[in-house]
């Protein structure tokens, strides 16, 4: 919620705009006084990474009452505030829709009362309304994320990662309850990404007889080797005759039939709190552009709108039609329509109902198949956080079509060598939540040993390849694909999955572990702004992964509060250098009241050939003598390792799933004579996110959108954020009113102090 305050504040500032903090939410509304107080551009300074809301929420029973609204209405008069940016879930939101639906009545109630002048009733003749959903339950329709849901999965993720060694330990079994009220989100997500052995959400109650069904489950986890089970709970479940289903009742479930040793536990609040993900700060922060700039278009005429996600896009739509779908989905669960229940949560949702109901395929079904196909399995290029995940999803669904799954080690070196072995299903076993490549992987690329590797495809049998990595992959999926003409042996099906931290991957706007990267960054960020604290006027200067794309290093700068973040993708020059330096020293020398003064400049390895890291630290230091000093950081491979985020072990698992279900249509199409043979171009694809959907694309036909010489798509998404992080940091450059025109704004080059 800090984020979006921080960039509604000072986008509002630099629209020349006066900007008032509400403390304590509509209390603070009705009450007046100092609970309305005006902001300024350094009161938002230092709070991206804090939890929670630094100008405080409260429930407020006053609001609920057309006199208490009358007295809010009256506060928002005198201070001649007229638009009004509400951050809340759905009742805050439907509140909002009220209190602006009832305004010039409210306005004739005061006039009557003697409470405000006709003047200021002219003044103030209506009222405008943004919406932010700010909520952990992602229970609102309209909106793929909500502001906090990622945090809370988090630290859902790290409290599940710690019980999952315990209860190897000492073979438990463990029920866990996580929020959400009335949606299944969270625990949904949770259970994709921990490899849970059930969940029980409101959306989809049991069938009935889930007790043996669950019972033979768990059985069965043990009887194959598995040394843990873990069933995860939302606080809302039910059973199909609407009774609840709690952590208590599936433990004394479990002890009593099967003695297995079983623990429960409720996470409760902690759920809410901590530092929000990077993912939740981007977010936030192009909402609270947004909603300023809906603001601002906003006339009498204009209904109430909410800012929403969509795919990659920061979208408006009106409010009450997104709070009238979001209660039509609690009216179809309590009417058992719980398949139309699923759908109305929106696709992300029902994504990911499907891709666990594939996952999650009664075991006595197991191997009820056999389809006489061999699929095999590489990573390639630099190891990333996620690839196991796509991996384990890749290698179970599979086994459920009932094709051999084989494992090839050490990418394409593995695959020219003959380093294959087959992985049964408990191969990939507790695969999601392990970093790095448990396959191993190396940069290697096949045109050099073709010749190898066509034999060994022959001698293992091999009828389709999925490849699991960075721009390697892709390079490396393209030159099998030229071997076709001479080697038949590569005429099969094969499908590019983008895995890499520098999310350079043409085909998709995504890649797996770019988020786990990008939450390192910013961690460390964090950690630098504290080492520095009782440290006056200090700036970091530090440098990212990512080759020549400048995701993370622009996605790191939103995340952290950057002031400037240099990359290749936006060239800058000796005058650019020039103006951020002048910049900095401005804003040293007229923020010097506060304890603490420091700044980030962030930048990506190869932003530049010549204004390299030791160049920029060594300007910044030559320049801001007497006014600040700097220190430099290298984050390096550090941002490479660590236990994936939740984001890149459920996108892995999808992507995995995804990718092998379109292998096992496309071998059917290709089947001729008694064998396989794929030789046109849509035999092989790279799987991507495009907004908001997993589409596959000829690797022939995205050659045309690659710079190969520096390894990135010729289009990049994300690059249209990068004038919010420009205004954030208070550069002036021009202003339009949408989040797609500001894109324009990366080549404007006019960046002076405001």
């Amino acid at each position: 919620m800090n984020a979006a305050v921080r960039a509604t504040v000072r986008v509002g500032i630099y629209t020349g705009a006066k900007v008032y903090f509400v403390h304590e939410g509509y209390q603070g509304l009705v009450d007046g006084g100092d609970n309305i107080r005006q902001a300024t551009w350094e009161s938002v300074s230092m709070m991206l990474q804090l939890g929670g809301t630094v100008i405080g929420s409260a429930r407020c029973q006053d609001f609920r009452s057309k006199e208490g609204r009358a007295k809010a209405a009256c506060n928002l008069v005198k201070l001649g505030i007229t638009n009004l940016c509400v951050i809340g879930g759905d009742g805050s939101l439907t509140g909002a829709n009220e209190f602006r639906n009832e305004w010039s009545e409210l306005l004739q109630i005061l006039l009557k009362a003697g409470k405000i002048t006709a003047e200021e009733a002219k003044r103030s003749s209506h009222l405008n309304i943004v919406g932010m959903v700010g909520s952990i339950d992602n229970d609102f329709c309209g909106t793929d994320m909500t502001i906090g849901t990622d945090s809370a999965l988090h630290r859902i993720m790290e409290v599940v990662d710690a019980i999952t060694t315990t209860a190897q330990s000492h073979q438990r079994a463990f029920i866990l309850e996580v929020m959400g009220r009335h949606c299944g989100y969270l625990a949904l997500v949770t259970a994709l990404a921990c490899g849970a052995d059930w969940v029980f959400i409101p959306e989809m109650p049991p069938d009935e007889g889930w007790e043996d069904h669950l019972c033979r489950r768990l059985t069965y986890q043990r009887s194959i080797g598995n040394r843990l089970n873990v069933i995860i709970v939302a606080e809302g479940a039910l059973d199909r005759h609407g009774k609840p289903i709690t952590c208590d009742i599936i433990k004394n479930l479990v002890t009593k039939k099967l003695s297995f040793d079983t623990r429960a536990t409720i996470l409760g609040h902690v759920q809410r709190g901590g530092t929000p993900s990077a993912f939740d700060r981007i977010l936030g922060s192009r909402m609270g552009v947004e909603a300023v700039m809906a603001l601002l278009e906003a006339t009498p005429d204009t209904p109430a709108c909410v800012v929403s996600l969509s795919g990659n896009m920061a979208v408006r739509l009106p409010l009450m039609e997104c709070v009238q779908v979001t209660k039509e989905v609690t009216k179809a669960m309590a009417e058992g329509r719980f398949e139309e229940a699923v759908k109305l949560r929106g696709k992300s949702f029902e994504n990911n109902w499907n891709t666990y109901k594939l996952l999650f395929i009664p075991f006595v079904r197991l191997y009820s198949k056999y389809s006489n196909i061999n699929i095999a399995i590489l990573n390639v290029g630099a190891p990333c956080a996620g690839m196991n995940a796509a991996v384990r999803s890749a290698v179970r669904i599979g086994i459920l079509q009932g094709h051999n799954m084989l494992a090839v080690h050490d990418g394409f070196d593995g695959l020219a060598h003959g380093t294959i072995e087959p992985m049964a299903w408990g191969y990939v076993g507790g695969w999601t939540g392990k970093g790095g490549s448990n396959l191993g992987t190396k940069r290697s690329l096949p045109a050099s040993m073709i010749e190898e590797i066509s034999l060994n495809i022959a001698k293992f049998n091999i009828h389709a390849l999925v490849i699991i990595g960075g721009f390697e992959a892709f390079v490396g999926g393209l030159e099998l694909v030229t071997a076709r003409e001479k080697f038949e042996e590569l005429c099969i099906p094969l499908v590019v999955i983008p895995a890499t931290v520098s999310n350079n991957v043409p085909g998709s706007d995504f890649s797996i572990g770019a988020d786990t990267a990008l939450n390192t960054i910013t961690t460390t960020c964090d950690r630098i702004k504290q080492s520095a604290a009782g440290t006056k006027r200090r700036v970091f200067i530090i440098e990212t992964m990512g080759g020549y794309c400048g995701y993370l290093a622009t996605m790191a700068g939103l995340a952290a509060g950057a002031d400037a973040a240099y990359i290749y993708e936006d060239p800058f020059g000796i005058h650019d250098l020039e103006t951020n330096v002048e910049h900095l020293l401005e804003k040293m020398k007229t923020t010097v009241k506060r304890g603490l003064i420091l700044r980030l400049v962030i930048l990506n390895e190869k932003c530049n050939a010549n204004y390299t890291t030791d160049f920029l630290f060594n300007l910044y230091s030559e320049e801001g003598k007497g006014v600040f000093d700097c220190r430099k950081n290298v984050l390096g491979h550090m941002q490479q390792g660590g236990t994936p985020t939740p984001f890149d072990r459920n996108f892995g698992t999808k992507m995995g799933a995804k990718a092998v279900l379109w292998l096992t249509d496309k071998l059917k199409e290709c089947y001729r004579h008694g064998r396989i043979f794929a030789n046109t171009p849509d035999s092989a694809c790279v799987l991507g996110m495009k907004k908001r959907a997993m589409i596959f694309q000829p690797l022939f036909d995205l050659k045309e959108d690659t710079d190969f010489e520096h390894r990135i798509p010729k289009t990049e998404w994300w690059l249209k954020l990068r004038p919010i992080l420009k205004i954030l940091a208070k550069y002036k450059i021009s202003l339009d009113t949408s989040e797609t025109k500001l894109a324009n704004m990366c080549n404007s080059r006019k960046m002076m102090p405001c």
